[in-house]
């Protein structure tokens, strides 16, 4: 039961951690994109394209920052859960055993897609999107999130159904991989919706501007408004 208390508080300390950074990644988000209409303002002219180009990059540089951040915390998380789960299996004593060895196989994934998604964010450090493939990254990454929040309560529910399974038959190796997925669930269903607050945030800003604009005919011929 310490061994218990002292992950759980681990797990709130980290989660802790995760939702100031998130605020504050959120707060910046949210200073830079409005400090961008004063600059686009002062240096007119420029075209539409021009200004969804200024706030595209915006996204995609805050979107880059926070997959970088949020890759960082699930490493973080798993080599914890790793380090704590390899010691502790070998200490406790029941049900606990088979917890702890549970939180450390389940973090070597966690560990290996936090790995490659870093990996993968090094390859985007320099590529550059136009508005649309922007619009379409931000999409898929918001339907990954939102895929990842099923799976998450997918290993919620699991856990519930191998501790009961567990206790009603006695089996502590059962009981102790059920509250393992129970806690590596919730914390993945706070830590992806989380994600996906933040970016959904991004995506309504890049959906506005590009509601924004609007199709205008003149004498030289037509062209596209963004109205500032």
């Amino acid at each position: 039961m310490k061994q218990l208390t002292i992950l759980s508080t681990v797990f709130l300390s980290i989660l802790m951690a995760f939702n100031t950074t998130a605020a504050q990644s959120l707060e910046l988000n949210e200073t830079n994109l409005y400090n961008t209409q004063p600059r686009i303002q002062d240096s007119l002219p420029l075209s539409p394209l021009d200004s969804l180009v200024l706030i595209s990059d915006s996204i995609a540089a805050d979107r880059y920052n926070k997959n970088k951040s949020n890759m960082t915390i699930l490493a973080a998380w798993a080599g914890v859960n790793i380090i704590q789960g390899s010691i502790s299996a070998t200490n406790a004593t029941g049900s606990g055993e088979y917890f702890f060895k549970m939180n450390a196989y389940w973090n070597i994934v966690n560990l290996g897609i936090a790995s490659w998604g870093l990996i993968q964010l090094r390859k985007e450090l320099t590529q550059k999107y136009t508005y649309p493939q922007n619009q379409l990254a931000q999409q898929k990454l918001e339907k990954i999130l939102l895929l990842n929040t099923g799976l998450d309560l997918a290993y919620i529910a699991t856990g519930f159904i191998l501790k009961e399974n567990g206790n009603r038959l006695n089996n502590l190796k059962t009981t102790g991989y059920g509250n393992s997925l129970l806690l590596q669930g919730a914390f993945l269903l706070v830590f992806d919706l989380v994600q996906y607050g933040n970016h959904r945030r991004n995506g309504k800003i890049l959906e506005g501007q590009l509601s924004k604009l609007q199709i205008h005919a003149s004498g030289n011929g037509i062209g596209l408004r963004l109205p500032l």
